[in-house]
């Protein structure tokens, strides 16, 4: 960004941001941190629920760390080994490799649009990932940590194929919940082997399947559990993590850690190097996770540095509260039993659910917001952060409605920060043709505004140090609204501009200042709104600091030309669009909802696919989705241009 002659701005807290010109290592003496969020499986299009709990919250954390000037990358790519990859790229008529190279760049596409700044954004099907998961596998093995049994699995008569646990539903042994799936219980919470399930049924099919065997190598976490435990109790304090990682992963340690089956009876996927095991390959949940260190790996050839450096990195991982026990149990205990040095997780942290309206996220029937769909709404991409960050279900499960995205856009974004910004600049801009006058912040107002600044400024550092990113964004717009109350207590207008000149220049110079400390703040969180900010008042990005001293913005500065940040979105929107992505379908109580039958594709994908169109080989297990798998996956680029005048 370039800036005019007239620019005249205290240099000492800018920052400039060349992560991506560079390859970024360890760096002795400062706060090294690596920063991965959960792996997003390829053929899935990501929901905001996905988004929230991984990729965004990952993103806000790393901003937040650069602006803090530590040494930092974000690490993040797409899971695309396994049986949902082989029936998705038989459907498409096209190999795995070309399905994976399709998705993930349709996950890219996505991810770019949403703001997600990646240092690296990679893959499992990579050379790297076979040399790393491997030498994992083989060292495990060297040390006594893997053990050979004969397993009982489902097998579908009418699908003529094994399957995997995502692909069984029956009753929980445990609360006996009608709709568990075959890995886990999603009401208990409790894991499940998918022949311990109550009536068992096919999901592909819905017939009832039967037990059959075979063999395969199970990581024996029992001989690992008193080092994993320790680990656990260190980290888990030193690391803060959320309270739900430490119940869940307790519950697990509690009750004893059982031998984990980590092979699978697939052709795609990472090979067993043993030659009795040729024809099988690694289970997603256990390669997986080792893609954090094999995209590192492509990421920087000295990635050892990052994953082999306890001391001097800390492990920071995001995610959803499905996927706390495979980062806290599974993938340490195949890092510690290597007997290598590897940086283990410090700090996790997790999410509850993100709900949809009165329900949950399902491509197959229509329902909820994916990643095109905000693309496709035109609201731009900073409200779509801003609502979900603010909503982020950091303790507690929380729900996306059509009604509280609209008004917290129309009542927070527009009557708090978008009304200070552009209030106080458009003043500038008219009554001090857009120069800031000389200015003595030594006033009790102001220092009582500098006070209270730095109040919650110390409030917004402890929430974002430990992870309270919703939390952090509610703080940043509590200093905002400081500013607007300001603004009113001093009375701002052209009676204050011509009968109190002094008064109003000091009042001019505290907000304007106040607005640049704003535009580092939420720089994390909506950095299109920062580069517009900055435009206005034509400053440099600024770092985020400890102390807020209001005297960066100098007398005789030059500020831009004022624009609205943010505009109004008409209340009738949400009819349209709770019509439009599956909400009204819902709200089966509602006494003016026009009841109609559910379209012929929806009731297709209630039944499943035709089990006989199913190509899929004898032998093979249907391994666990991690997300529902997605039809299609369309990203337009939009150009929104100015916003228009509320």
């Amino acid at each position: 960004m370039g800036f005019p002659a007239e620019q005249k701005v205290d240099t000492k807290n800018s920052i400039i941001l060349n992560h991506h010109e560079r390859v970024i290592l360890p760096v002795e003496g400062k706060r090294n941190i690596l920063v991965t969020s959960a792996l997003p499986y390829v053929n899935n299009v990501p929901h905001l629920g996905n988004i929230i709990g991984a990729m965004l919250s990952a993103d806000v954390f790393s901003r937040y760390c650069r602006m803090r000037d530590y040494n930092i990358i974000f690490i993040n790519g797409t899971d695309e080994y396994g049986t949902a990859t082989e029936t998705k790229a038989l459907e498409e008529k096209c190999t795995c490799q070309a399905l994976c190279d399709k998705y993930h760049a349709l996950h890219k596409e996505v991810y770019k649009w949403f703001g997600i700044d990646f240092d690296y954004f990679g893959r499992t099907t990579t050379p790297k990932q076979t040399e790393i998961a491997q030498d994992i596998f083989l060292k495990l093995n060297k040390n006594g940590y893997l053990k050979e049994d004969t397993v009982t699995q489902l097998f579908c008569n009418t699908c003529k194929l094994f399957l995997a646990d995502r692909f069984v539903e029956g009753e929980c042994p445990f609360c006996h919940y009608d709709d568990a799936r075959g890995d886990q219980c999603d009401k208990c919470g409790k894991l499940i082997n998918a022949v311990e399930l109550i009536k068992p049924r096919c999901k592909v099919c819905n017939s009832t399947p039967e037990t059959k065997t075979s063999n395969h190598i199970f990581i024996d976490l029992p001989k690992l559990q008193d080092k994993c435990a320790e680990f656990v109790k260190k980290n888990s304090v030193e690391g803060d993590w959320s309270s739900n990682s430490i119940s869940i992963t307790n519950g697990w340690l509690k009750e004893g850690l059982k031998p984990r089956c980590i092979t699978r009876d697939l052709k795609w996927g990472t090979p067993v190097p043993l030659e009795h095991m040729k024809d099988k390959v690694f289970y997603v949940w256990f390669d997986a996770p080792i893609g954090y260190i094999s995209m590192t790996a492509n990421y920087t050839d000295e990635w050892k540095k990052w994953w082999m450096n306890p001391e001097q990195v800390q492990l920071y991982q995001f995610m959803g509260k499905d996927n706390i026990p495979f980062h806290t149990v599974i993938f340490p205990c195949s890092e510690i039993g290597t007997g290598d040095n590897y940086t283990l997780l410090n700090r996790l942290s997790t999410t509850e659910y993100l709900n949809y309206e009165n329900g949950k996220f399902s491509k197959s029937r229509n329902v909820g917001v994916f990643g095109n769909n905000a693309v496709d709404t035109g609201v731009p991409v900073e409200v779509w952060r801003y609502y979900l960050l603010i909503n982020r279900p950091e303790t507690n499960d929380s729900s996306f409605t059509w009604n509280d995205f609209i008004a917290r856009n129309n009542n927070e974004l527009l009557n708090n920060i978008g009304n200070f910004v552009n209030r106080l600049l458009k003043f500038v801009a008219a009554k001090y043709d857009s120069v800031i006058p000389e200015y003595d912040l030594s006033g009790p107002s102001e220092q009582k505004l500098i006070e209270d600044v730095n109040k919650l400024l110390k409030d917004y550092l402890r929430n974002m140090e430990a992870c309270k990113l919703r939390a952090g964004l509610k703080t940043a717009m509590d200093i905002s609204q400081v500013g607007n109350a300001y603004l009113q207590e001093n009375k701002i207008d052209n009676k204050l501009f011509t009968e109190k000149r002094q008064v109003c220049n000091n009042v001019v110079a505290a907000s304007v200042n106040l607005i640049y400390l704003l535009s580092s703040l939420i720089y994390p969180y909506m950095p299109t709104t920062t580069d517009s900010i900055l435009k206005q008042i034509n400053a440099p990005l600024r770092r985020i600091t400890d102390v807020w001293e209001a005297n960066e913005i100098l007398p005789g500065h030059t500020i831009g030309k004022p624009a609205y940040l943010f505009k109004r979105i008409d209340p009738e929107m949400e009819n349209v669009w709770r019509e439009k992505y599956g909400a009204a379908k819902k709200q089966k109580k509602a006494p003016k909802e026009n009841k109609k039958a559910a379209p012929a594709a929806a009731a297709a994908a209630e039944t499943g696919p035709d089990p006989s169109k199913l190509d899929i080989r004898v032998g093979h297990i249907i391994e666990a989705h991690k997300h529902e798998q997605a039809d299609s996956l369309y990203v337009e680029t939009i150009d929104l241009g100015e916003p228009e005048p509320r």
